[in-house]
């Protein structure tokens, strides 16, 4: 299996491929010295067979060749990741959905919850964790087969509003049979910046960094505008 490409990877393949290159052109120079002195120490009744010394230089061309190769790929390589991240900061201020077991919730804007079981689910309940695992919220979701989209509005079981932080949401789905099935859960979050680690860009939503792949899809989050006609009948009541 192939390792994952990061930035520390490709520096350090760059820094090999110098060093291969400068051992080839170090082993050519003394190849060339001894060459030299081979040639300048021969019988001149019997000289000495250019077969060899011919090969060498084919294989010598025949590696340099190999290791500009391996520079040009290390260029792209280097490229493409510096793309990668450029691309990355595109998400900022975007609404994201991504796959994760864990939301943050800011104190005030409800938070999207999706989730999938494996199966067709008779019951569904969803419950909010705080982060010692106890169980803060709890509602029941949709049944049935196919992805369902519920919502978090930050109320407590206790009545009142959650603060803003890092929450764990589980789904219990159970089926006809009161067979546990799994789910995949999909939460929202808007992302406000973008980090790098190990060379692999990641998402900062809330207190977390969600890697780029777990993303689903983005979108711009809704805003609430006051229209004209609210704007002249405030203006037309404070007269």
């Amino acid at each position: 299996m192939a390792s994952d490409l990061t930035v520390t990877q490709a520096a350090y393949d760059a820094q090999q491929t110098t060093v291969q290159k400068q051992q080839l052109a170090e082993d050519f120079d003394d190849f060339l010295t001894l060459l030299t002195i081979q040639l300048q120490n021969q019988d001149p009744l019997s000289p000495m067979d250019s077969t060899e010394f011919t090969n060498q230089l084919v294989s010598f061309a025949g590696v340099e060749q190999q290791i500009n190769a391996n520079e040009k790929l290390n260029s792209l390589v280097e490229f493409g990741l510096s793309n990668m991240n450029t691309f990355a900061l595109g998400y900022v201020g975007m609404k994201a959905n991504y796959q994760s077991s864990e939301l943050y919730y800011d104190g005030t804007t409800p938070v999207d919850i999706s989730y999938i079981a494996d199966g067709v689910p008779v019951s569904v309940d969803v419950r909010i964790l705080d982060q010692d695992g106890n169980t803060v919220a709890f509602f029941e979701g949709e049944t049935g087969a196919g992805r369902k989209d519920t919502v978090w509005d930050g109320m407590l079981n206790n009545g009142l509003k959650a603060e803003s932080g890092t929450y764990q949401v589980r789904i219990d789905a159970v089926d006809g049979n009161d067979n546990t099935l799994n789910s995949n859960v999909l939460v929202s979050g808007v992302i406000h910046g973008v980090e790098t680690q190990n060379g692999q860009p990641y998402l900062l939503i809330g207190e977390r960094a969600v890697p780029i792949g777990n993303v689903i899809n983005v979108s711009l989050p809704q805003t609430t505008t006051t229209t004209s006609e609210e704007t002249s009948g405030e203006e037309g009541g404070s007269a």
